[in-house]
């Protein structure tokens, strides 16, 4: 493959050799608060926190840490919503040495104890909703956690005693023990902000953070994400998005929807770190819903609004979206999943703003590839890949054999923000590294002439028809074009002559008029070849989501296979 040819399709002022400097993470927030002191930092609930404020309180956070035993070694689990509380604990244990493991709130308690002892988590993080505080208890009970710190859901919130009154009518808050392991949040930062810092040494070999990686097999792994990782990440992102004429994003003005889950690498990484270090405002949705997104952006003037390809989804098809002025918005991402074609072409018609595509994995912190906004869209790709990061293709069948521009095969990636390894498994480490050091992603995909990357899918979401090989986003493309199609997931299932067919898994738009498997096939007779043709249908109310909001392909292989 010839040497870095996305490089030449760079726009100008985006540099492939772009300085990279690594340091602590706690030094972006740090950095900011010096130079945006009085400007927001964060908004919840109304509530305006600026960047003096949240880094004052992340000291205190930091303080309280130290006081608990946090230091070097020490990992924290951070079990949260997006609210304030995630924000200040995230950078109040880095500052006092320790090291953040992310939970999901949608994990079921199994995944959580696993990821307790494997990551060996001995504090944990939480608030007082109903929603995640049990499961907290029930781990503090049964597995080798010590200590919980709780916070108010409320209390960050511009009107906290009104908040606490709905939540309480509506039975969304539950009853803490006070006891010797349990601390308030409040109590936690109740100090004068002083603490006794550890340095992070070489920040390519300290741990910042532990990301579990969802998989679809076997249980999760963590990746160690350095400290050199993430501020590696950041400086990607940071040149991607301010080096370009216009820029995606300024210093220090934009106003950024933060409503991906921030125990997300997608979301800690490309929204909160890289909106902190421009001086952004935050502003922090604890879920999602598409009526309220759509009213925060016209209300409060959104500019950058990243998400996942349903988020996108359940926008277009409110009822009244059309009300809505999203005029404001300014720079649109798509990422966790392949962004459909027909999706970004109806939102981009739908706001005026440019919706673009990128890819990265937990393991990269997540940067990976980007999309110039002033170029025009290549359909179906990703985009290039970023800045200081080299990528190649090998062959899925044979991954010592490197193969040609064009030619499809599992994408190899290397780069300041690829992790350090996985958390206490030398060997899967190892089996997901090639010989001369790039990261096997386990997608596959190409690369054009013009260094473009298309993905076409996962190494163990690909299909076996037949004898021929088949990628089930190259039907989910197909079937999105249908008009009465919200969204839509392809698995395998078995079929004594074929091995497996492809099985649609649909939800359909409301008011959409049935649709049967000979229709869906009738629509994609031109558009797909004949040994990609759905062999199964079934229309579901609503489809599996992950935590991030990505539709659970594990979740569908799994009714398949208990039938």
């Amino acid at each position: 493959m010839n040497a870095r040819p996305w490089v030449k399709s760079y726009p100008p002022g985006v540099r492939w050799d772009a300085p990279i400097e690594s340091g602590p993470l706690q030094s972006v927030l740090e950095s900011s608060a010096v130079r945006y002191a009085d400007q927001p930092a964060l908004q919840f609930m109304d509530r305006r926190i600026s960047y003096a404020e949240l880094d004052a309180l992340a000291n205190r956070a930091a303080a309280g840490f130290r006081k608990l035993g946090v230091g070097p070694g020490v990992h924290v689990g951070l079990y949260l919503p997006n609210t304030p509380h995630y924000v200040i604990a995230l950078f109040g244990v880095l500052k006092a040495g320790g090291v953040v493991v992310n939970y999901s709130p949608l994990d079921a308690l199994a995944a959580l104890a696993f990821k307790v002892e494997d990551s060996e988590t001995d504090i944990l993080v939480t608030l007082d909703l109903a929603a995640v505080y049990p499961q907290a208890e029930k781990l503090l009970e049964t597995t080798r956690l010590n200590r919980l710190v709780v916070g108010a859901f409320p209390e960050f919130a511009a009107a906290p005693g009104p908040v606490k009154g709905f939540l309480a009518s509506q039975g969304m808050l539950s009853e803490v023990p006070r006891d010797d392991r349990h601390v308030a949040f409040a109590d936690l930062i109740a100090n004068d902000g002083r603490y006794v810092s550890h340095p992070v040494g070489d920040p390519g070999e300290a741990l910042a953070v532990i990301q579990y990686t969802g998989g679809t097999t076997g249980a999760p792994k963590g990746a160690m994400l350095t400290h050199a990782n993430l501020t590696a990440a950041y400086a990607q992102y940071r040149e991607t998005a301010t080096r370009t004429d216009p820029p995606a994003m300024t210093e220090g003005g934009e106003r950024t929807l933060c409503v991906l889950p921030l125990f997300h690498i997608y979301a800690l990484s490309a929204v909160l770190i890289l909106g902190l270090g421009l001086g952004a405002e935050v502003i922090l949705h604890p879920r999602f819903d598409p009526a309220a997104v759509a009213k925060d952006i016209a209300l409060k003037r959104i500019t950058v609004f990243p998400g996942v390809p349903t988020m996108h989804v359940a926008l277009l098809n409110l009822p009244d979206f059309e009300k809505y002025d999203l005029t404001s918005l300014k720079f649109c991402g798509s990422g966790g999943a392949p962004l459909p074609v027909a999706v970004q072409q109806k939102f981009e018609a739908a706001t005026g703003a440019r919706l673009v595509e990128g890819w990265g994995m937990s393991e990269t912190a997540p940067a990976g590839t980007f999309t110039p906004r002033d170029r025009p869209t290549r359909t179906g790709s990703c985009g290039l890949p970023m800045p200081r990061i080299d990528m190649k293709f090998v062959d899925v069948a044979d991954p010592s054999r490197d193969v040609a521009l064009g030619e499809r095969g599992e994408i190899c990636i290397r780069g300041p923000n690829v992790m350090k390894g996985y958390w206490k498994k030398p060997d899967a480490t190892a089996a997901s590294t090639t010989a001369d050091g790039f990261f096997r992603t386990g997608d596959v995909g190409f690369m054009d002439e013009d260094g473009y990357v298309f993905i076409v899918d996962r190494t163990k979401d690909m299909l076996l028809v037949g004898g021929f090989n088949v990628y089930p986003r190259n039907i989910e493309e197909a079937i999105y074009q249908h008009p009465s199609i919200e969204e839509v997931s392809v698995v395998g299932v078995p079929d004594a002559y074929k091995g497996e067919i492809p099985k649609a898994y649909v939800k359909l738009k409301a008011g959409a008029p049935p649709l049967t498997l000979d229709d869906l096939k009738a629509f994609l007779k031109d558009r797909l070849g004949k040994h990609e043709m759905v062999g199964a249908l079934e229309i579901r109310d609503a489809l599996p989501k992950t935590a991030v909001g990505k539709i659970s392909k594990k979740d569908l292989r799994e009714a398949v296979r208990t039938g």
